[in-house]
């Protein structure tokens, strides 16, 4: 006789739909905007030559190594440093769980496969999500001085925020709370100050090259303007976790942020080729890491 099938909780159910609403909501807009702008749209691709599209993806793998860097030197500042190509597997492979709607499946794979390693579940979903204050702080950092206090000061009004969940003291407290109530261990190694630093040097690295992603396919405001716009379009896409990976949003924002330097047409283009280069990347760090780890396990 087969077990009787448990019905889907109503608050699980609604989320779920929630999450997808919002996604096919967001999608639908970034279509009808692709649509209407469909001329400008493909003259604005028309532009950008192969050449431009490779320094581009070249420059997303930087940034993603960046962010592997950040997330490796947290973990190693809690007590597992992991060699070069064990960790690359373990962060890049994870990392295309968020294109799965719902915020948990990178955490769960890293934990996972740290298990592997050796490293304590709890100590990869605290790295995990640190990595999340980590980027957004220097991510509004990187936004207020590439694009202006006087234009984008309001952002100013989440930084003492930030600053406080970057503060390791207070951040050691959260997790060692966390972990009681979940009836775990404590960390056996809280977070340093020099381990966070660290981190943050290796995320502002990270927007950087994201910067001269866009500068690729966007050079028209120049640079430093290029590393503003991809660190506030990211960081609006990031605080819409439901959507997987910030879909729709992180466009619609990059959009409005070129706006100045580009027409709508243009600017759409040269979203979705980040969106697109962006994809690539992830699959091919996902790649590679993956082969150069199996090669040092044969």
């Amino acid at each position: 006789m087969k077990a009787p099938v448990e019905p889907v909780p109503r608050r699980s159910l609604a989320r779920r739909l929630v999450r997808y609403g919002f996604l096919s909501v967001a999608l639908g807009f970034g279509a009808w905007a692709v649509a209407r702008e469909w001329d400008a749209v493909v003259a604005g691709f028309a532009r950008l030559s192969w050449g431009v599209l490779a320094g581009s993806l070249v420059a997303v793998v930087a940034a993603l190594l960046g962010a592997m860097l950040t997330w490796r030197t947290l973990l190693a500042d809690l007590g597992s440093p992991l060699p070069a190509r064990p960790a690359a597997k373990v962060f890049f492979v994870g990392q295309l769980g968020k294109y799965i709607p719902g915020a948990v499946w990178p955490v769960l794979a890293q934990m996972e496969m740290g298990r592997d390693l050796g490293v304590p579940r709890s100590r990869s979903a605290a790295a995990f999500f640190l990595m999340m204050p980590i980027q957004l702080a220097t991510g509004l950092l990187v936004t207020l001085v590439t694009l202006g206090w006087d234009r984008y000061g309001w952002l100013l009004l989440f930084v003492p925020l930030l600053l406080v969940l970057l503060e390791p003291k207070v951040i050691n407290a959260v997790i060692g709370q966390v972990l009681r109530r979940l009836k775990r261990e404590p960390l056996e190694r809280p977070l340093t100050r020099r381990g966070m630093l660290t981190a943050l040097g290796w995320a502002l690295a990270g927007w950087i090259a994201y910067g001269m992603h866009l500068y690729f396919v966007a050079p028209q405001g120049g640079l430093i303007f290029a590393v503003g716009a991809f660190a506030l379009s990211w960081c609006l896409g990031i605080l819409t976790f439901v959507i997987p990976a910030g879909a729709g949003v992180r466009e619609a924002a990059m959009v409005a942020v070129l706006a100045p330097h580009l027409d709508s047409g243009a600017a759409i283009a040269v979203a979705l080729s980040s969106r697109i280069v962006i994809i690539l990347g992830d699959l091919i760090c996902a790649g590679l890491a993956g082969i150069a780890a199996r090669r040092d396990s044969v």
